[in-house]
């Protein structure tokens, strides 16, 4: 039997991975010394409360998670004869799965008759899930792994996701974005955009005075990148900023017709550790990640 696999920092929640048939692997955050695994030690995500702590000032940090860690996922399943396929966040955005390769590469010593495969959604939140979701929806169909595979090569370059943040510091602190002037920022109203580009990297492409110009400005992309969009699930994001996520969803409403399939997703505190509170984004189905 074939098992799936995700992480949290993909944005699914235990009743989405329960709908789909994934074991979730939780990628942890810490604050003030303190490490939180989500959905091991919490059950529900209150995005409010933690975006409010973070409004308030604190800065929290992200890690990887240990080879034996990994081996605890996996290893049960390996034991009881299934294969696993992990679909999981950008290679090029962490070393964890550096551990994950240590942790596999015993398992399948101890277990030479199992297989383990992987998909690089090459995104994280927004650009994870739709993959995640759509390779969920080949797995209900009873699509073979390398069906699913396959449709991997071709439609993981064709997940496009757009950003928008408002303050910087926290991108500042975690590094994880190229491209960013130190001089951007809050004070001046600029708001930069940033993408998932093809390496699975987050990368600055531009920026925006004021928020309504940005909220434009990710439309537009769908506007241009965008293919068979109807056709596929529309994701907006936001880190505790619903007000503005529903602005966006109506404003793609309003250009491709009420019965655009979208879906409004808080984006998890360990990716959300990284871009901070009021950050909103667009992912889409497009012809490619970038004009």
């Amino acid at each position: 039997m074939l098992v799936l696999f995700t992480d949290t920092d993909t944005d699914i929640t235990p009743a989405q991975a329960k709908e789909f048939g994934y074991h979730l692997i939780s990628m942890p955050y810490s604050i003030d010394g303190e490490t939180t695994y989500p959905y091991e030690d919490f059950e529900t995500f209150d995005a409010h409360a933690f975006y409010d702590r973070l409004r308030g000032g604190v800065l929290p940090n992200t890690s990887a998670i240990s080879a034996q860690r990994y081996k605890d996922y996996f290893e049960p399943f390996f034991q009881s004869g299934d294969d696993i396929l992990y679909v999981h966040f950008s290679r090029n955005m962490t070393a964890t799965f550096d551990n994950m390769d240590v942790a596999v590469k015993e398992l399948l010593e101890k277990y030479p008759e199992r297989k383990f495969y992987e998909i690089d959604t090459m995104g994280i939140t927004l650009c994870s899930l739709l993959s995640v979701l759509e390779i969920g929806d080949l797995y209900k169909e009873g699509k073979s792994v390398g069906e699913i595979l396959d449709w991997a090569k071709t439609e993981v370059g064709k997940v496009a996701c757009y950003f928008f943040a408002d303050d910087l510091k926290f991108f500042r602190h975690s590094g994880r974005v190229s491209g960013i002037a130190g001089t951007m920022g809050t004070l001046l109203g600029i708001r930069p955009i940033i993408y998932m580009n093809e390496e699975g990297k987050m990368v600055s492409i531009g920026k925006e005075k004021g928020r309504v110009k940005a909220m434009e400005k990710l439309v537009s992309y769908v506007e241009q990148l965008g293919e068979d969009v109807k056709d596929h699930r529309v994701l907006v994001g936001h880190t505790d900023s619903p007000e503005i996520a529903k602005e966006v969803e109506s404003m793609l409403k309003a250009r491709y017709g009420d019965d655009l399939n979208t879906m409004i997703v808080d984006v998890n505190p360990t990716a959300g550790s990284h871009c901070g509170p009021n950050t909103v984004g667009v992912c889409f189905h497009g012809k490619r990640r970038t004009l």
